[in-house]
């Protein structure tokens, strides 16, 4: 059988175009849930996240329980500028991994340079994320407050980035939390 040139290139367009759009309804179909970072699962239990903790030389340093959940301040776990990472549970599931950062040294030119890049990184995962929070108060102290978030949903996971800001010269405190969260 013989095929025109024509005929031919109609085909390999049609062809392309098929996997393009295979690709692309693939590619928004397959992100249809956060995972919690570290290489844990949403409904992890307590005793698995404990060992795995341990394994990386990381500790617990409080526990406690509020209402129906129950919540693990964790230090040691290594990343650069990560001061706290918080484990909260809820029917002995795992429901929330908070990352808490602090860079002591840094300018809040950096800090929001930082931000920008984390954001921009997470646009590009999840689609454009949405301002939950931006203001800029005093609240009648005199402590400068700004406190800057940005939301991701996911199917039934939520992602937030917060930048929080307490300023009284000539101390000043900055972090920066990820959040990750299962609905």
């Amino acid at each position: 059988m013989r095929v025109s040139r024509s005929s031919f290139s109609s085909q390999k367009i049609i062809a392309v175009s098929a996997a393009i759009f295979f690709l692309a309804t693939y590619s928004a179909s397959a992100v249809s849930e956060l995972l919690p970072p570290f290489g844990f699962r949403w409904g992890d239990a307590p005793r698995r996240v404990e060992a795995v903790l341990n394994g990386a030389k990381a500790r617990i340093t409080e526990r406690k329980q509020d209402g129906d959940r129950t919540i693990w301040n964790v230090g040691g776990l290594v990343h650069p500028g990560l001061r706290q990472t918080v484990f909260t549970f809820r029917d002995e599931k795992l429901i929330e991994v908070e990352l808490q950062y602090e860079y002591p040294d840094w300018s809040i030119e950096r800090y929001n340079e930082q931000m920008g890049t984390i954001r921009r990184y997470f646009d590009s995962k999840y689609g454009v994320g949405k301002l939950v929070s931006h203001p800029r108060d005093s609240a009648g102290s005199d402590v400068l407050e700004t406190l800057v978030g940005y939301q991701w949903m996911v199917g039934a996971t939520m992602l937030e980035l917060f930048y929080f800001s307490a300023e009284k010269p000539p101390n000043t405190f900055r972090t920066i939390t990820v959040d990750y969260k299962a609905l």
